[in-house]
């Protein structure tokens, strides 16, 4: 075991962020909240999402996740998974559609990210930078150099956010997509991590230089850390994925049954919280809220 694995080391940076995110939400919901939203600027779902996915991002970025994976790549995959499947969609699920759109009012910002959030852009993005990512020397390179680590991690939440965007985006006026269409989005994003998970989970040599010179922590061959790797990958990210898709399937009958809406919002993640009826899909509201009649 490594003689700092368990030794408390806080990284500044990861605590900044963290009160950068925070302070910058509750700033903007107390500032411009009272101008751009319609009533409450926030419901306690969302600043209850948007306080976890805040917290799941320090959690991945500080002591002692940060440091263990440094020196185990199945945990290296856990921490990307949570940026990508776990802490983006809380951030989207926790932004008012109001604060959304507000964060996207300048004209070049809000092209880019239309253009970014596109469906099948954002499929192909995340499966090219998830495919891309695991050459060797791209691993070997973020575990070595505290610019690239950052940017690595940077990268995968951005890439996060465009892959759940088109599923779970409060703004009707972008990225909405018919249940079937959601679910086959989805699925596609499940197939191309599961190639590179292959190699990482039957491969038998070392793929990634810097973790097979590691010291193994609690006895765990570098190889058998590579193969819990990618089984971490494969299995925890294809969970995470057709837990959503089931979500959405069901979510589809029943609306099919009782009439409801058929677009996908944060609400539909959790119970409801305000209905509205019918509004202006470019007027700001409090939910993110809005129902197709």
């Amino acid at each position: 075991m490594g003689p700092d694995a368990f030794s408390w080391q806080p990284h500044p940076d990861a605590w900044l962020l963290a009160v950068a995110l925070l302070g910058g939400y509750f700033y903007a919901l107390s500032a411009w909240g009272p101008r751009y939203a319609a009533g409450n600027p926030a419901s306690r779902r969302h600043r209850l999402y948007f306080v976890l996915g805040v917290v799941t991002v320090w959690l991945a970025t500080d002591w002692p996740l940060d440091l263990l994976a440094e020196q185990m790549f199945s945990v290296h995959m856990v921490q990307h998974l949570v940026y990508a499947f776990i802490s983006a969609p809380l951030l989207i699920l926790g932004t008012p559609g109001w604060l959304l759109r507000r964060l996207l009012s300048p004209r070049p910002v809000r092209a880019a990210w239309a253009v970014a959030t596109k469906p099948l852009v954002a499929l192909v993005f995340f499966n090219a930078w998830t495919a891309g990512y695991h050459w060797p020397w791209l691993v070997d390179l973020s575990v070595t150099n505290d610019l690239v680590h950052f940017g690595v991690h940077v990268v995968w939440i951005g890439a996060g956010l465009m892959l759940w965007w088109p599923v779970l985006s409060p703004l009707p006026e972008m990225g909405h997509l018919p249940y079937p269409t959601r679910m086959a989005y989805l699925f596609g994003a499940s197939i191309v991590p599961t190639v590179p998970a292959s190699f990482l989970t039957f491969g038998e040599t070392h793929f990634f230089q810097t973790y097979a010179a590691t010291a193994p922590l609690w006895g765990l061959d570098p190889i058998l850390d590579q193969q819990i790797g990618g089984l971490v990958m494969k299995v925890g990210g294809g969970l995470l994925i057709w837990g959503v898709i089931l979500a959405l399937f069901f979510r589809w009958h029943h609306e099919e049954e009782t009439g409801g809406p058929d677009v996908l919002y944060w609400r539909d993640i959790a119970p409801a919280v305000e209905d509205t009826t019918d509004p202006d899909p470019h007027q700001d509201d409090s939910t993110g809220g809005h129902r197709r009649q």
